[in-house]
């Protein structure tokens, strides 16, 4: 038999909701970061490929810009993006629990350094890779 419990519904204050708002629209500003720095990952693994395949049927000479370090450079802007996206997030939601020590953590941010991780190792083995 299932009881019945006699449960009044949650109120919350304006300004609670404004907290909520302003928690989720961090969580969405980070979720921003983190699109930008795959992007930029992504597009530097792109870059490295493309411009290796072509390189390879192609003489080449002693330049500045390789397409391996253009690529490697784009993949650690993008990892530099995510990290400073990262630590924005958390200096703000550390400012905002000063004030409403309600908020919960936050699992975008888990997300954020998950990715962090992941392409910190692509991007060593893409470095080691010669």
């Amino acid at each position: 038999m299932i009881e019945e419990r006699d449960t009044a519904p949650v109120t919350l204050s304006n300004t609670d909701l404004a907290f909520e708002r302003t928690v989720m629209a961090e969580n969405r500003t980070l979720m921003a970061w983190i699109r930008t720095a795959i992007s930029m990952i992504s597009f530097g693994f792109t870059i490295y490929k493309f411009f290796h395949e072509i390189s390879q049927s192609a003489v080449i000479t002693n330049r500045l810009f390789t397409p391996r370090k253009v690529g490697m450079i784009m993949i650690a802007l993008g990892l530099l993006a995510l990290l400073w996206g990262l630590l924005e997030h958390r200096a703000t939601i550390s400012k905002l629990k000063k004030s409403y020590p309600g908020i919960e953590r936050s699992r975008t941010g888990w997300l954020a350094i998950l990715v962090l991780l992941f392409g910190f190792a692509l991007f060593l083995g893409a470095f080691f890779r010669q």
